[in-house]
């Protein structure tokens, strides 16, 4: 559960902001009942099948990094460290990266990469003509 939360708590705010705009507007004296159980449903559900299918997805690539990490393969991280320079940077087994738990750390970095924020690196196929 403290998983779901630490990987869905920006959406589950985004959610819950829209549930309020839903509140308000379903509560003014004009909007009639029918239409009001409506708008919570429809907000409720359409937001439930979103986060629980980005909850799949981000928790399935995860597990697919760490595969990949434990095979060798190249895991390419996003570094929001500096925006100008690298936008990202490759982490392999045998560049000195540990896998603890759900986070890449080196000694030569000073911050961890989570899996979520990882892909695994694939090199492009050249089509020769």
């Amino acid at each position: 559960m403290s998983e779901f939360l630490e990987l869905e708590a920006g959406n589950l705010t985004i959610a819950l902001f829209f549930l309020l705009i839903a509140t308000i507007v379903a509560t003014r004296p004009f909007v009639r009942s029918q239409v009001k159980k409506f708008i919570f449903f429809t907000v409720i559900v359409v937001f439930s099948i979103l986060i629980t299918g980005h909850y799949v997805i981000t928790t399935n690539r995860m597990s697919d990094v760490k595969k990949a990490f434990s095979e060798g393969k190249a895991i390419e991280c996003e570094s929001r460290l500096n925006r100008k320079a690298a936008q990202s940077v490759v982490v392999r087994k045998n560049l000195g990266w540990i896998l603890k738990g759900d986070e890449f750390s080196n000694p030569n970095y000073e911050r961890v990469f989570h899996t979520a924020r990882c892909i695994v690196k694939v090199k492009p196929k050249l089509k020769l003509k």
